[in-house]
């Protein structure tokens, strides 16, 4: 499935931390949960759906963290959280590299607020899906747990899909994932669908498949040759693909790919393949899957621009040139 590249979004990287069971809010100004929650204020003019308006009153329902430990080998192809490391022999757990991360780290990871997902669940509301409850979801490179959350606190039955073995050793805490709200978190980690496990754990009869940032046709089908950790491995072929989607949607369920993207690199300057957005497989390859193509490629650059400039993506110094440097497209699917 993806080999995600560090390089994949365009948000911030910073710190990690811990989950605490009780949903009790943070009064420290500095603490992520605090920060998300005055995101949501300003998200909250940009929505007129049900459902992203329901997405941002549950940001309160965000448990404060506090900082965990997460223990990865030398080449970071393992990750053990603390408990697991502690019931490591002393040879082999000395050899493995500690560190701490922080609440910032532990809702947004290395690709930003989770809150980013706003746009893709506004399209959807307008396109008639008033709610999530009872639903069952699949985010397809989620590459963090806090968007996951804030759909279970609204009823939907949520699973994280990625192949980084940091996740599952990162949300490790009992509150991390089972029962959330009215629903549930958990997280699937490996190539989907190319292994019969991960068929397994993700499942069939999902009413939604969301991919954010994840399934670009410059991650898939770059124009350069490129360095392959900056690529999507998909595991299988495209059309097996697009099928297994046919096999996992369920009829009547969606699937949504919702990229940003910067600007492609200038005449002359490296191949930037997340730039390209763009769907990576063709309207007939999804038409013979089953599916009903609803939109495809469409542009969404003046929404996440204002999306962006309420999330503060074009303030102090380094701050994005949004008119020149964001751009967004989706495609939507729907099973027949």
């Amino acid at each position: 499935m993806l080999t995600r590249s560090r390089f994949r979004r365009v948000m911030l990287a910073l710190s990690l931390i811990t989950a605490c069971a009780t949903p009790s809010l943070a009064q420290d100004s500095t603490s992520r949960v605090v920060q998300l929650q005055n995101e949501a204020k300003a998200l909250a003019p940009l929505v007129r759906s049900s459902l992203a308006r329901g997405f941002l009153a549950m940001v309160p329902r965000l448990p404060s963290v506090t900082p965990r430990t997460v223990y990865r080998d030398s080449a970071r192809t393992r990750a053990w959280s603390q408990r697991e490391a502690e019931a490591l022999p002393d040879s082999v757990r000395s050899k493995l590299v500690p560190r701490t991360f922080d609440e910032k780290f532990y809702y947004d990871t290395r690709y930003g607020t989770p809150l980013a997902y706003i746009r893709a669940l506004e399209l959807l509301g307008q396109r008639g899906m008033k709610d999530v409850k009872g639903k069952r979801i699949a985010d397809f490179g989620c590459g963090m747990l806090g968007q996951l959350r804030l759909l279970a606190e609204l009823g939907a039955h949520s699973v994280g899909v990625d192949v980084d073995p940091l996740l599952p050793a990162l949300y490790s805490e009992r509150a991390d994932q089972g029962s959330v709200g009215l629903g549930s978190v958990r997280l699937a980690t490996g190539q989907w669908p190319a292994t019969d496990e991960m068929r397994t754990a993700v499942g069939v009869g999902l009413d939604l498949f969301i991919s954010k940032n994840t399934l670009k046709n410059g991650y898939i089908h770059p124009a350069e040759k490129v360095d392959p950790r900056m690529l999507v491995h998909l595991g299988v072929s495209d059309s097996a693909f697009v099928a297994a989607l046919g096999h996992t949607v369920k009829r009547g369920g969606h699937v949504l790919i919702y990229n940003l993207c910067p600007a492609p690199a200038a005449p002359g300057k490296p191949y930037i393949p997340w730039a390209d957005g763009r769907c990576p497989f063709p309207r007939d390859q999804w038409e013979r899957a089953g599916f009903r193509v609803v939109e495809f490629d469409r542009d969404d650059s003046p929404a996440a621009r204002a999306m962006a400039h309420a999330l503060g993506w074009d303030q102090g110094e380094g701050g994005m040139r949004l008119e020149q440097d964001l751009f967004a497209t989706w495609s939507l699917f729907e099973r027949r």
